[in-house]
């Protein structure tokens, strides 16, 4: 087994602060809530899964800038700070 340091990065990320209010990274598709998921929720890159979002959570790009991924306030407190 080998020790690994985390690279420092720089990552642009957004909080949904709010019931109802849509922000960046957040799927507003007309098919997905048709298709019977009307909670909010963002569509990640590892098999376009759907993670339902709770207010707080933080909303995080991935890599490929299409697909998204959430991180609970706890989480990302730990790992990032203001830059």
């Amino acid at each position: 087994m080998a020790e690994f340091r985390k690279i420092p990065v720089i990552i642009d990320a957004v909080q949904y602060t709010e019931y109802g209010c849509s922000v960046n990274g957040m799927c507003n598709s007309q098919s997905c809530y048709t298709s019977g998921n009307s909670n909010p929720h963002i569509h990640t890159i590892h098999g376009n899964q759907i993670v339902n979002l709770e207010v707080g959570d933080w909303i995080i790009p991935e890599p490929d800038g299409v697909h998204f991924y959430p991180c609970k306030p706890e989480i990302f407190n730990s790992i990032y700070e203001k830059v």
